[in-house]
């Protein structure tokens, strides 16, 4: 995996609203938290989780309206003729309608290989303690634990590997493994270097509201107090001068917002983690702009929300290092960090503003934008991590979109369609995959045509059995949300698009902790050699599954996978990218060809 970057803070929400929604005439787009690159300070943001719905769920009402519904259905009721023929022909020529000897293959040290994966799976429980020690300042991310981290993550897959050819276990067997201990790994992975991420935004924002506390005692007469009240001054005299401009509502009465002061400071306020931080902060303001003492507001309310320098309760947070007090007298008295520094951003000193908005920066980072507001570090904790590794996703974040409650029956129905398009899938191998295996002395081009259609109902079945069936009920079962797992991959016009579109997680996971982290370690990297790094890579661990899959090291699918760079290119070209038919067809061609191809090279050469 990619080292993590230091600046790329891509996992976090967007500043666009306070649940990082951002409406449009094309509905609602959620944005992460922007993040800014070593080469460049431009403000960079991802689309990030939101509650969504996967294509052929049934309860998808933009599914159930379109006007191709109809051949989903018509999909399903011809491939269930077709099994019912391919198993009446069975019969009638050898007396069973399935021999079980795929079954037989498939089902061979079954315990061991469940015992393997569970053994795996506890593994990845190593992540907490890891993520404690660098919340408690005992390990340093960067860069020790960095080293770690991929040190832990090699030996994990290393041992899978080896476990696998000890056991001579057949394709299906080792090809599970691998790709699970591939999940797992970057499941890992995400996990370890967003804590550890974050840690470091922790340490820099406490860096930095040391700075600010520093830079108000050394340019103002009266130091930090004498700071906030100048600050103050300044929103009342910004609210002043909105007020003769005619800042009144309807009624007669002094509009809220114009009471606050400028657009900025109600955007700042909003953009808080706390609503009780940011209500003392509005109070304070509103205060200010009607000429009353902010001082002589209730000391009972502002001791409710009384905050250590992180804006995070003291009672329950302890930073791994002490972070400087805010002073408890005058104005500041019961008010968070981020209070003050969202006051100290209309400091009449730039520099004061400044660093001020640079702690509010990245204390943003620190908090999550969905309704528990949950705090790093308080997000480190065993039952925090098995949620995380429950929900169908290889990104970790603070707070994903969650639904209310857990339905039984849509459980059942994906355990059914589960069971269904699992029995058509073993119909379709035992019947038209394995017995047309190819050898060296079979005509080449036969072996593709024969094993085309069967290849690509296989793939299609697989794809469902996985994004829409596991997927879904393992998102039912955690209360996650977002279900989109998928995207029109059918619909492609070129690799890139269908790579993007087919498996979100994975791709999710590229975007995030090998695309993006590459750009922001090698700033002189252009966004072309970030696409290559990050398909290396994608072909790197694909031919690494073949590899242990036919024992054999043949890079077919490794340079199947490299060509697509060049092909990526020329779809790129306007000629062909107005022609969205021919796309689509040269993919649907590529794609049937590509499945029997890769059999026919591994298995006969």
């Amino acid at each position: 995996m990619a080292l993590e970057p230091r600046p790329a803070s891509v996992h976090a929400a967007s500043s666009v609203g306070e649940s990082g929604a951002l409406e449009t005439n094309k509905g609602t787009f959620y944005v992460s938290k922007p993040f800014r690159s070593k080469s460049s300070k431009k403000l960079r943001a991802i689309v990030t989780f939101e509650p969504r719905k996967s294509h052929f769920d049934t309860t998808n009402e933009r599914s159930g309206t379109n006007e191709f519904r109809g051949f989903f259905t018509l999909f399903w009721i011809s491939l269930f003729l077709f099994t019912v023929q391919t198993y009446v022909s069975s019969l009638e020529a050898n007396g069973y309608a399935l021999s079980f000897a795929f079954a037989t293959m498939f089902s061979r040290d079954a315990i061991v290989l469940a015992i393997s994966d569970a053994v795996l799976v506890l593994t990845t429980a190593l992540c907490v303690p890891f993520a404690k020690a660098v919340t408690r300042g005992r390990l340093r991310y960067y860069w020790m634990g960095v080293a770690l981290q991929h040190i832990l993550q090699t030996t994990v897959l290393v041992a899978a590997v080896v476990w696998t050819y000890h056991r001579q276990w057949p394709w299906v067997q080792s090809g599970f493994l691998t790709l699970h201990s591939f999940v797992m790994i970057m499941k890992m992975h995400s996990y370890m270097s967003i804590n550890g991420y974050l840690q470091d935004v922790l340490e820099r924002s406490q860096h930095v509201y040391e700075e600010l506390q520093s830079l108000t005692e050394e340019q103002v007469v009266g130091g930090w107090e004498s700071a906030l009240h100048e600050a103050e001054a300044k929103v009342k005299e910004a609210s002043r001068g909105k007020d003769n401009t005619g800042g009144v509502n309807a009624n007669g009465s002094q509009d809220q917002e114009s009471s606050i002061g400028t657009p900025e400071a109600e955007a700042v306020i909003r953009s808080l983690a706390d609503p009780s931080t940011a209500d003392a902060l509005r109070r304070r303001l509103v205060a200010v702009s009607e000429g009353r003492d902010a001082s002589k507001l209730d000391r009972g309310t502002s001791a409710d929300i009384a905050f250590d320098v992180r804006g995070t309760n003291s009672s329950t947070y302890t930073p791994s290092r002490p972070a400087t007090p805010i002073p408890s007298h005058g104005v500041s008295r019961g008010v968070s960090g981020v209070t003050c520094a969202s006051l100290l951003i209309h400091h009449p000193n730039l520099c004061i503003a400044s660093t001020a908005h640079k702690f509010l920066d990245l204390d943003s980072e620190l908090v999550s934008t969905g309704p528990k507001k949950l705090r790093y570090p308080d997000n480190v904790t065993l039952g925090n991590f098995i949620e995380y590794m429950l929900i169908p996703t290889l990104v970790y974040e603070l707070e994903y979109p969650r639904t209310d409650r857990i339905r039984p029956l849509y459980v059942f129905e994906k355990t059914a369609a589960f069971m269904g398009s699992f029995a058509l899938l073993y119909t379709v191998t035992e019947s038209f995959i394995i017995p047309l295996t190819p050898t060296p002395g079979q005509s080449f081009f036969r072996s593709l045509l024969d094993l085309a259609l069967p290849f690509m109902i296989a793939y299609l079945l697989l794809f469902y059995i996985i994004f829409e069936c596991i997927c879904n009920a393992f998102a039912e079962l955690s209360r996650f949300a977002d279900r989109q797992f998928y995207e029109d991959w059918w619909n492609s016009t070129s690799w890139d698009e269908f790579s993007r579109k087919w498996n979100k997680p994975v791709h999710t996971f590229l975007l995030r902790h090998v695309y993006a982290s590459t750009l922001a370690s090698y700033p002189s990297l252009s966004r072309t050699g970030a696409m290559v790094v990050t398909f290396l890579l994608s072909a790197a661990a694909h031919e690494l599954v073949m590899v242990i899959v036919t024992h054999k090291i043949r890079l077919y699918l490794f340079l199947m996978q490299l060509a697509q760079i060049p092909l990526i290119l020329v779809s790129r070209a306007p000629a062909i990218k107005r022609n969205k038919l021919l796309g689509n067809v040269v993919f649907w061609v590529g794609l049937y060809a590509g499945f029997p191809l890769l059999c026919v090279a591994y298995v006969a050469y």
